[in-house]
């Protein structure tokens, strides 16, 4: 296979458009998780909704194809992601998704990291919103960081070894999420959720 040059090496920057477009689809869902907040999950609107982020409800509905997928979309999975192949190769596995962890939660301002751990919440108490998270958010996460970690450690995805690292960094990140208590500061929750995964990394002694 011929070798990329440098410059095709590179990701594509986002062009205007698509800037708008991420910026747009951002402040729906921002002003979505502030009413639920406030007004809960039932009771709010996609019309109540659209019109805090000031766009129409067909504006709404070509970012989002329900009020249920305003909640799911998650544009920190390709943080972390990103985070995750910026660590040295030699770093262990679970050490490189501490690092990785740490870095996007301690990068984030402290009112969208709130509104991150709302979200968090909803699909946790949401039974429509918990099936849906399980069946497709969490799937698509796992396979996304299978492929990565088998990346790093010249692996195939599918290895039983990768998923089950991945699958354990996965149900314990939850069991920290399920911890969580209203009124947590997200410091605290970061805290919590780094202790959990050091826990795996030292092989779970009780």
């Amino acid at each position: 296979m011929e070798a990329l040059s440098e410059v095709e090496a590179q990701p594509r920057k986002p062009g205007l458009r698509e800037l708008k477009k991420a910026k747009t689809r951002a402040e729906i869902q921002r002003q979505a998780l502030l009413l639920f907040r406030r007004q809960g999950y039932g009771g709010t609107t996609v019309e109540q909704i659209a019109a805090a982020a000031e766009v129409s409800p067909s504006t709404f509905f070509r970012y989002f194809p329900s009020k249920e997928d305003v909640v799911l979309y998650d544009d920190y999975d390709p943080k972390f992601a990103a985070a995750l192949l910026e660590q040295p190769k030699g770093v262990p596995p679970l050490t490189a998704v501490r690092a990785a962890m740490r870095k996007v939660f301690t990068e984030t301002p402290a009112d969208q990291l709130a509104l991150e751990f709302e979200r968090g919440r909803l699909m946790r108490t949401e039974p429509g919103l918990r099936a849906r998270a399980f069946s497709e958010s969490m799937g698509r996460g796992l396979d996304m960081f299978c492929e990565i970690i088998a990346e790093r450690e010249g692996k195939d995805p599918h290895d039983y070894r990768v998923r089950n690292l991945i699958g354990a960094v996965f149900g314990t990140m939850f069991i920290a999420w399920q911890s969580m208590n209203e009124g947590d500061a997200p410091g605290d929750i970061v805290d919590s959720m780094d202790a959990a995964l050091a826990h795996l990394e030292a092989g779970l002694p009780l």
